[in-house]
């Protein structure tokens, strides 16, 4: 082995050991921060860690460990099954009074894990026989039963941010036993920091493909270095990765750039990598509603249909509803109009705060609240001409504030006629 080089991926050796040295998810284990607050205390209940590839999921697991000296299980849900889990509960139970506090069992993707499996660990979280970590990078709404859910306390964590991916670089480059003995010059880092999509594990391996290319004692990092340099290892680069997730992103492109061909390409190589066809399911039903919307309601209709027949279908066949389904969003008309009115909208909220409600359109059902005006002057709607009556639905400061703007597309245009004719102006329609 060359002095330069280790057969230990760079990210597994720069994997931080202590709470201190861990970089991002200021939001959970930054100072006062709750988790932080929760493993301080020594009180951790079981917990979820939601969140994208590589921004420490499991890293930070295993520093949870270490931080309350307790014992450190592992599973991985793509390869264990409840005979595995029944092993480990025994096992704690087992060790007794010699045992230190109660064990903690991590599951990486524990979304993957079937019912019976997420079954067959109620009973020890309950008890508290160990503490619960799961991973995972869906939704744990959908993926993890509503009993194991309730007894869990869910974190999201967020991707990295630039300077987090800049820091755990020159982290590496300081501190690592193999990069700091060479003199590595980061000219620049776009590049590096966009091939790795913000996964810090695809980051710091990028970084070790791209010195151990060099034969020099001097490696100075370029975007253009990097890109020659990834691209000829594209397969050692993506091996063991997250790749379905830039596979999943170009269906979507697809579907919104209206290319259907485009769209069947990336579903079939999502098909044929094996992936969760609920997965590709759920991706089709956000799509409806961020690409399509109001351009094609009945897509939403659609989406949501394949999503329920797939659930229960099932490979090979759900395929064709895939395809369907993938296709009629590739070739319907395209609106983002819900999706940025809602995004333009929670972003008045953070600037405005809790603007009050207006009376007349306040709930009151109690006698007080009628007599300090709640609900007075309110206009039903459905007693007046065309089933509309023009008074103000929004907060006094924000009146006449204009979120949903139509979209270009014959849907949309014939809404945006709808609300000029009732509002006559007062939206910008």
């Amino acid at each position: 082995m060359s002095e330069h080089y280790s057969t230990i991926p760079l990210a597994e050796r720069m994997r931080p050991q202590m709470l201190n040295d861990y970089i991002g998810q200021e939001h959970i284990v930054g100072k006062d921060a709750p988790l932080r607050k929760a493993i301080e205390s020594g009180s951790l209940p079981s917990i979820i860690l939601w969140g994208p590839p590589g921004v420490g999921k499991t890293t930070l697991a295993s520093i949870i460990s270490k931080e309350l000296k307790r014992p450190f299980y592992t599973l991985s849900a793509i390869n264990s099954g409840v005979k595995d889990i029944r092993e480990i509960i025994e096992k704690v139970q087992n060790q007794g009074l010699f045992g230190n506090n109660n064990a903690i069992l991590f599951i990486d993707e524990v979304h993957r894990f079937s019912k019976s499996q997420q079954d067959s660990l109620l009973n020890a979280v309950e008890k508290g026989i160990i503490t619960l970590i799961g991973a995972t990078t869906e939704n744990p709404s959908f993926e993890v039963i509503s009993a194991l859910l309730s007894r869990c306390q869910v974190y999201v964590l967020k991707s990295l941010e630039k300077k987090h991916l800049h820091e755990l670089l020159q982290t590496a480059i300081a501190n690592d036993s193999f990069l700091k003995k060479k003199k590595i010059n980061l000219k620049e880092t776009d590049a590096l920091m966009q091939i790795s999509g913000g996964d810090a594990r695809k980051l710091l391996n990028g970084l070790e493909i791209v010195v151990n290319a060099s034969s020099n004692d001097i490696v100075e990092i370029s975007n253009e270095s990097v890109k020659q340099i990834l691209q000829e290892n594209i397969a050692l680069y993506d091996k063991g990765g997250d790749q379905h997730y830039d596979i999943a992103s170009a269906l979507i492109k697809s579907i919104r750039g209206s290319d259907p061909n485009g769209a069947v390409y990336w579903l079939a190589r999502m098909i044929e990598g094996g992936e969760d066809p609920k997965f590709i399911a759920r991706r089709l039903l956000i799509s409806a509603s961020e690409d399509v919307g109001n351009a094609n309601p009945t897509a939403l209709v659609i989406a949501n249909n394949c999503f329920q027949a797939v659930s229960v279908i099932g490979y090979p066949e759900c395929r064709i509803i895939l395809s369907q389904t993938a296709i009629y969003l590739a070739t319907s008309s395209k609106s983002n109009a819900s999706y940025v009115a809602i995004n333009d909208a929670m972003q008045k909220v953070k600037e405005t705060g809790n603007l009050p409600v207006p009376l007349h359109i306040r709930n009151a059902p109690t006698t007080l609240m009628k007599e300090l005006g709640y609900g007075k002057e309110y206009q039903y709607s459905h007693s007046f001409e065309d089933n509309f009556s023009e008074q103000e639905y929004l907060p006094e400061k924000l009146s006449g504030t204009s979120f949903y703007k139509p979209g270009n597309n014959q849907k949309e245009n014939s809404i945006r006629e709808f609300l000029k004719k009732l509002w006559k102006g007062k939206y910008g329609y």
